[in-house]
């Protein structure tokens, strides 16, 4: 086959999909999308090509023949997931559900493809159509399993309590409809960052990866710092030669750098203030250190570092002790690998 396999999310690499595929179907090229997608790739050691781009936009630029592998949490959201991508294209979707051994071909996709994948993965082939129509100014998050989080562009907004999340942008404002516990300073985030088209935006519930970090080796001792605020999402576009760590303002925030660096070998320092979602496997690379606020909140403390402190290091073990120092008794050390 001629085939481009794109591949959304983690759990198809760290659940070995991705390899099997590749022996199965011989594709010409994969292509990955999403941010924990690209770090599990890249983990995998697996011959792909990384995109910061979602699904749906790699699909539509492709002519080639092409599939969408993915693997959800439950079964039904994977299938919840290509319909949403199925819904976003001009044409068919092939779609690879890993989760429950389904090849789905999606608004009369191509045929001929969905059948030979189902033949040579032993998956049962299904036929459907995307129904579902998008309301303005509303976005529906679905397929969400009670008690997790529910993220709008990479930032939790609250927690699920139903299995669909109803999202609605008016007057300026964004506010849940139903399916939420709010988390009101999630929301005074994504707003500060700026009111996201609603309709448009990344959203997701769960877990962004389960399994922990690999290890990688040490990044340089020093270089540039690199500094993400509450958007752990866009670490890679801050990712380059001459990072020599990461500060991460926010307590998920941190949580997703730390495990996106422990591969690339980069310390991060970390600002929170105790109110983590447990959003990731945790793991960090030697030489990072977390920090809590004792009195305040992350934002502010994040910003002053970011502000007053020199970001080119040339030795990053100093720039944590000169940072520490500064900070001094407003924050206290809740996790420290220095010397690891």
């Amino acid at each position: 086959m001629n085939l481009v396999m794109v591949v959304h999310g983690p759990e198809a690499f760290d659940a070995g999909d991705v390899e099997r595929l590749i022996r199965l179907l011989s594709p010409r090229r994969v292509l990955v999308a999403g941010v924990m997608a690209r770090t599990a790739a890249e983990e995998s050691g697996l011959p792909v090509t990384c995109t910061d781009e979602r699904p749906s936009v790699v699909l539509g630029a492709l002519a080639d023949q092409a599939c969408l592998v993915n693997r959800g949490k439950t079964p039904e959201s994977g299938r919840i997931f290509g319909e949403i991508v199925a819904g976003r294209l001009s044409r068919g979707l092939v779609h690879v559900e890993c989760s429950s051994g389904t090849v789905y071909c999606w608004n009369g996709g191509d045929e001929s493809l969905a059948r030979e994948i189902a033949d040579l993965t032993g998956y049962v082939l299904v036929h459907t159509e995307s129904t579902r129509t998008r309301r303005e100014g509303v976005r529906e998050i679905r397929g969400c399993i009670p008690g997790e989080a529910v993220f709008v562009n990479g930032i939790v907004v609250g927690t699920a309590t139903e299995e669909t999340v109803v999202l609605a942008s008016e007057g300026g404002c964004l506010r849940a409809v139903s399916g939420l516990d709010p988390k009101l300073h999630g929301f005074e985030k994504l707003l500060r960052a700026g009111l996201p088209e609603i309709t448009a935006a990344w959203c997701k519930s769960g877990p962004v990866r389960t399994v922990p970090p690999r290890q990688g080796r040490r990044a340089p001792r020093g270089g540039r710092v690199a500094v993400i605020d509450h958007c752990g999402h866009t670490l890679y576009h801050e990712l380059g030669d001459g990072v020599c760590g990461v500060l991460a303002v926010g307590d998920d925030t941190t949580a997703v750098c730390g495990h996106i660096c422990s591969h690339a070998g980069i310390p991060v320092f970390g600002v929170v203030d105790g109110d983590a979602d447990t959003i990731v496997a945790p793991g960090f690379a030697p030489g990072s250190v977390v920090v809590e606020v004792i009195d305040g909140r992350d934002d502010d403390i994040g910003r002053e570092v970011a502000a007053t402190r020199d970001l080119l290091a040339g030795s990053w073990e100093e720039w944590i002790e000169e940072t520490l120092r500064a900070l001094g008794d407003r924050v206290r050390v809740v996790l420290d690998l220095r010397g690891g």
